[in-house]
């Protein structure tokens, strides 16, 4: 590991240093400011000539830092790699930001998962690795440089299949998908949980529909009556979309055991939200810091740093398949 560099932005420390701990390693130093005008200054405080280095930022905004400004360092930080002759720069984005605006889905509306990745290779970005992308294919077709994309359905199930209540229950256990779209993803996420409870379990989905930012689940494709239903997504932002989804399945005669996702952006109106809801289960790609202490106890954060750390290794090892690991 002699020429593997590790960084972790400040906006992602606590996360970074969970992976330099499962990788063995040590986050190497660098200078992350800002100007009296809030321009940012960032750059490497080893040296990194013919290096292989990661830099690890979650894109997300908290108490100190927007979106763009997390990004913004990233960009700059790569760039500034590249030019102290790193041999090659590899993003790891445990959550991609702007990555929900995939698609013109009005006129002049603004495709933003493309021009992240535009962004990200005009720094001479070498790979990206994330997680749980929102739109899968749309990702992989924006980029034109190698991206590895994380799944978090096996950590998830893991943890599902251990509680008491799902082993006594499973008979009754159905897997829900918000929307349409994220069938594919509730499917693999019921793939994990069968062959973990040695049982069949059938998927349903949502029957959503947007009138600007106001979410609306009208009813459910599918049988939940009598059910135990665990909801699957890829991130919860304000827990709109899951309140639809318990109203939906009560509605039905059904019991929702638990949202599951892997990002918690928990932003907006997550606490009124999350106050009729009994259980959420996420990783922590994203820190929460919107919680109230009632919201907080209801949610179970899963660590997915050692994945991460897995899959850097094989990636520098060069020959480590990412294949095998989300098996």
């Amino acid at each position: 590991m002699n020429s593997f560099r590790l960084f972790g932005m400040e906006g992602c420390k606590d996360f970074a240093t969970q992976v330099a701990y499962h990788l063995d390693s040590e986050l190497h130093k660098h200078v992350e400011e800002y100007f009296a005008d809030h321009e940012c200054y960032v750059r490497s405080d080893v040296n990194v000539r013919n290096c292989d280095c990661y830099v690890i930022q979650s894109l997300y905004s908290d108490a100190k830092e927007t979106v763009g400004d997390k990004f913004t360092k990233l960009l700059f930080f790569i760039a500034s790699l590249k030019d102290a002759s790193a041999r090659r720069v590899t993003a790891v984005i445990p959550y991609m930001a702007f990555a929900r605006q995939d698609r013109k889905t009005e006129s002049r509306a603004p495709i933003t998962a493309r021009y992240v990745a535009q962004l990200l290779e005009s720094v001479t970005t070498d790979r990206v690795l994330t997680m749980d992308a929102h739109n899968l294919s749309a990702e992989q077709c924006s980029f034109r440089i190698p991206i590895d994309n994380l799944e978090a359905k096996n950590i998830l199930a893991d943890y599902v299949a251990t509680q008491q209540i799902i082993r006594e229950q499973a008979a009754r256990l159905v897997c829900l998908s918000p929307d349409s779209g994220g069938a594919g993803r509730t499917k693999r996420f019921r793939h994990a949980l069968s062959a973990r409870l040695g049982i069949p379990i059938k998927t349903v989905y949502l029957d959503k529909t947007h009138d600007g930012k106001i979410i609306e689940g009208e009813a459910i494709a599918g049988d939940v009556e009598g059910k135990l239903v665990v909801v699957i997504d890829d991130m919860i932002s304000s827990a709109a979309t899951l309140v639809e989804c318990d109203k939906a399945i009560k509605s039905q005669g059904g019991e929702l055991w638990a949202g599951c996702a892997t990002h918690p952006l928990f932003v907006g109106r997550i606490n009124e939200n999350l106050s009729s809801i009994d259980r959420v289960i996420v990783t922590d790609t994203i820190k929460p810091h919107r919680l109230t202490p009632e919201s907080a106890r209801k949610v179970h954060t899963i660590s997915v740093a050692r994945f991460f750390a897995s899959a850097i290794r094989r990636t520098h090892d060069e020959g480590g398949s990412i294949s095998d690991l989300l098996k």
